[in-house]
């Protein structure tokens, strides 16, 4: 094979094709968004995280088998099958239109290959190791790790365990790592280091997608996104993936949005592997109930405003009776209060909020995708804050702030 010649595409508001909805396209898509892609995936099924993003219309979905004028009209073209004959179809298509393909099934078949990338600010690293996907991610951390100003391999970390357990067949293990609120620089250099040594990640839904672009080519993918009134896998599913993975003696890291423990149901993993003896590795993240917040410029507490933050779960209606949140004590607070994952029931929680004695004038903000390019924020009050959301439009993710602090820096 002659040498390649390496090239940076700029694919903004330029259409690619991605053809298949599985976990190669779960890697890949979060990339070609990033670059501001507008992506087209075809294929039958989607991956939970795949099916969120085509809810939120950050990509078009065709819920159907690739046809070959799908290629008409892309600049670039993602295979992300396993079918060779249909992989082959799809690079034909291509081909003929003299349009550029990525194979992830054949790379030797493909037109083009996605390096081993790692992204540090500005800078962004893409090796090719001429054919072996190995030699290049070697390269790529050892430059990552440069840039980064690492030393060693990842911390072993405090292992969790609970009574008497067996060992794990080939000495596997599990990490919980929290990724942060969603800028993929904001995961800890610990978690990030545990994620490049992964042979399984059963990611999140509200992980920062990037980073799925970084794993080794041979590390296996999980797409464990919980959408909202979507599909999602349950809880128990997920903890027999962690398990059954580290009993084959892998590293395997839990990749959470935010911090495992914060309404994460990091705990229930954590039970789940101490139960089946397999041991834990808690690796916290940045929590978007604060992080959030303070990147939209709204700080949780502020001399002489605020001396204290309380952060409740909004999944539950205020008048919901499994809901364990005491509103009538959360009303009478003085300082800020932050709820995660409210906007559905936004406007109960307000008026409940100001039934039990806060000011309807008190400021409000609620901040969608919070610390990503695609951050919104929309501020009111008490009184206005959700008729306001509604007309904005906004999507979940997104954090409720109330309080003075909201104003506090304006």
């Amino acid at each position: 094979m002659t040498d390649l010649y390496p090239l940076a595409l700029r694919l903004d508001g330029r259409p690619v094709l991605v053809v298949g909805g599985g976990a190669v396209a779960s890697r890949r898509v979060p990339a070609l968004l990033g670059a501001g892609a507008q992506v087209t995936v075809v294929s039958p099924e989607l991956t939970p995280t795949l099916h969120g993003l085509a809810d939120a219309g950050r990509l078009r979905w065709e819920p159907r088998r690739f046809e070959e004028s799908d290629v008409d009209g892309a600049w670039l073209v993602h295979v992300a099958v396993d079918d060779l004959e249909a992989a082959r179809r799809v690079s034909d298509a291509a081909e003929a239109r003299q349009v550029f393909c990525v194979r992830a099934d054949d790379r030797s078949a493909a037109t083009a290959w996605t390096p081993a990338v790692t992204r540090r600010g500005p800078v962004t690293v893409a090796v090719l190791g001429g054919g072996d996907p190995r030699r290049a991610v070697a390269t790529r951390d050892a430059i990552a790790a440069f840039l980064s100003g690492w030393t060693g391999a990842a911390a072993s970390g405090t292992a969790v365990t609970a009574g008497p357990a067996a060992p794990t067949g080939q000495g596997g293990r599990v990490a919980l790592v929290g990724a942060g609120p969603g800028d993929p620089e904001l995961i800890t250099v610990k978690g990030r280091r545990l994620l490049a040594e992964a042979d399984v990640v059963v990611a999140d839904r509200l992980a920062p997608g990037l980073l799925l672009d970084e794993l080794r080519p041979d590390a296996e993918l999980v797409d464990a996104a919980k959408n909202p009134y979507g599909p999602a896998r349950t809880q128990d599913e997920i903890n027999q993936i962690l398990v059954d993975r580290a009993r084959q003696g892998l590293l395997v890291v839990r990749l959470k949005g935010g911090d495992p423990f914060v309404f994460g149901r990091g705990g229930e993993e954590v039970l789940a592997c101490a139960a089946a003896g397999v041991p834990v590795t808690v690796v916290p993240g940045v929590t978007s109930a604060v992080a959030v917040p303070g990147g939209a410029g709204i700080p949780v507490t502020h001399r002489g405003v605020a001396h204290e933050f309380t952060v409740v779960s909004g999944h539950l209606s205020p008048d919901d009776p499994e809901s364990l949140v005491n509103w009538p004590s959360v009303a009478q607070q003085s300082g800020t209060v932050v709820v995660l994952m409210g906007l559905r029931h936004l406007a109960t929680i307000a008026s409940t909020l100001v039934a039990h004695g806060r000011a309807g004038t008190t400021p409000a903000a609620v901040i969608q995708e919070g610390t990503t390019a695609d951050e919104r924020t929309v501020t009111g009050t008490l009184e206005t804050i959700a008729a306001a959301v509604a007309e904005a439009g906004l999507r979940a993710p997104a954090i409720t702030v109330i309080g003075e602090v909201v104003t506090a820096l304006s």
